[in-house]
């Protein structure tokens, strides 16, 4: 009897405990409150993240403008600058910041300017649900986060058709008179200051290091100096072969042996080294298609009123080399005629591409053009290069006969008188003219962030 009321009693405890569930709830949580706890560690660190993130995009973005618009050398230590002022100090706190001038651009170049801010942070309750992040922190696991910002640059790249470099301090270009220059299409610099008198010149913009008073349709003053573009072209120049032995003018014209005495036809290849002057006897026709390259010696190329061109599909570039002293290294003309006419187109391909007339930058004397395009007339296709020379325009400059519209002229400085005309240059031309390299450079545009 006892036992079957044991029995019952315990059967009815067992039946009453597998009916009570109240305890479960604890025992549940038990287990359950690691995982709550580590999903609302995990919510308040992807918060963080996201607010970590968002500051250092934005350290990014002023970054990489102002790496773009720096656009210098030294566009990455600008760019540093700029993430540290935002708290993002490369090498320091996990920290790195990296800058680059070839980022892709959604044009398909690789011209923008990237940056990207690294930082590296530690994981706190977010490992409660196994998250192990992808770095480590101080021996720490920690998730590293990554900002990147690219920009197109604002840098100057106005092309100039006329370049004064001012190297003799000298304002770098002077108009006077009503001009009827038309450099409608071309922009103009001086590394000095600029003034023109009656005349804009008719330039689309006018830039001048110092003070630009007049020159141009836009005016710019106080613009960055521009490099000499055609400079390094000067190592291309043969030795001098001439033994000290350059014949020389004499008495208007007279005394020069028949070797220095050119009319008729010719046909040059590769490089022809003249020595001291070259006279024209009568008109001489330049054949040269796979274009040629005359260099004289401590010597003048005297139109003596007559015409050098090159034949349809032939390209020149007639370069002055020597030393300095009493000789004219320049095209000139000694009887005063009309008929003077330098009618030359450079060539197309070849190491002096697009370069019609090249003073050697060695050269420092005997170098100045006293009436460009009026004696001799200038119908030229291509690039003039007179690094040290004063030159003063009185005539014309045209295009070739037997060439495309560009003109491009780098000196020290410029007069441009009233009765001078200067053809409306088309820029587009000169690539095809084998001129693909220009003076650049200009007042600085703002940078836009691509991305």
């Amino acid at each position: 009897m006892a036992m079957k009321q044991i029995a019952r009693k315990l059967g009815g405890t067992l039946h009453r405990f597998r009916n009570d569930q109240s305890g479960n709830i604890a025992v549940m949580m038990a287990f359950l409150f690691p995982v709550f706890l580590g999903i609302l560690g995990l919510g308040f660190e992807t918060s963080n993240w996201y607010r970590t993130r968002h500051a250092m995009k934005n350290a990014a973005d002023a970054a990489t403008i102002a790496a773009a618009t720096n656009a210098s050398s030294n566009y990455d230590v600008e760019a540093k600058a700029v993430a540290a002022q935002y708290g993002y100090v490369n090498g320091s706190n996990n920290v790195t910041v990296a800058a680059a001038n070839n980022a892709a651009c959604p044009d398909g170049t690789n011209k923008c300017y990237g940056v990207t801010i690294t930082s590296t942070v530690p994981l706190f309750l977010s490992q409660l649900v196994g998250y192990q992040g992808d770095a480590v922190v101080n021996t720490k696991r920690g998730t590293q986060l990554t900002a990147t910002s690219i920009a197109k640059p604002g840098n100057p790249n106005t092309q100039y058709c006329i370049l004064a470099l001012g190297g003799s301090g000298q304002p770098g270009i002077t108009s006077n008179g009503s001009s009827k220059a038309n450099l409608s299409g071309c922009d103009v610099m001086s590394n000095t200051s600029a003034t023109c008198n009656g005349s804009n010149l008719g330039a689309s913009i006018g830039d001048a290091h110092t003070t630009n008073k007049g020159c141009g349709v836009t005016q710019h003053s106080n613009v960055s100096t521009v490099a000499d573009p055609y400079l390094s072209l000067a190592s291309n120049i043969p030795a001098d072969p001439c033994g000290g032995n350059y014949p020389q003018e004499t008495n208007k014209g007279k005394g020069l042996p028949n070797s220095n005495q050119w009319s008729g036809s010719v046909t040059w290849s590769g490089y022809v080294k003249l020595c001291g002057d070259q006279q024209l006897t009568g008109d001489l026709t330049v054949n040269a298609s796979s274009g040629a390259v005359l260099v004289i010696y401590n010597g003048q190329l005297d139109a003596n009123g007559h015409k050098i061109q090159t034949a349809s599909g032939s390209g020149l570039t007639i370069v002055f080399s020597g030393s300095n002293g009493s000789y004219l290294h320049a095209p000139t003309d000694t009887s005063g005629s009309a008929n003077s006419v330098l009618d030359i187109a450079a060539p197309t391909s070849g190491t002096w591409s697009g370069m019609v007339l090249y003073q050697d930058p060695n050269l420092t004397t005997g170098v100045d053009i006293g009436s460009a395009g009026n004696s001799p007339t200038w119908d030229l296709t291509g690039a003039v290069y007179l690094p040290h020379a004063s030159v003063n325009f009185s005539g014309a400059v045209n295009k070739s006969s037997n060439g495309l519209s560009c003109f491009a002229l780098v000196v020290d400085n410029v007069t441009v008188n009233g009765t001078a005309y200067i053809y409306p240059n088309t820029l587009s031309q000169c690539s095809a003219a084998g001129l693909k390299k220009l003076a650049t450079g200009g007042v600085p545009a703002h940078s836009q962030l691509v991305y």
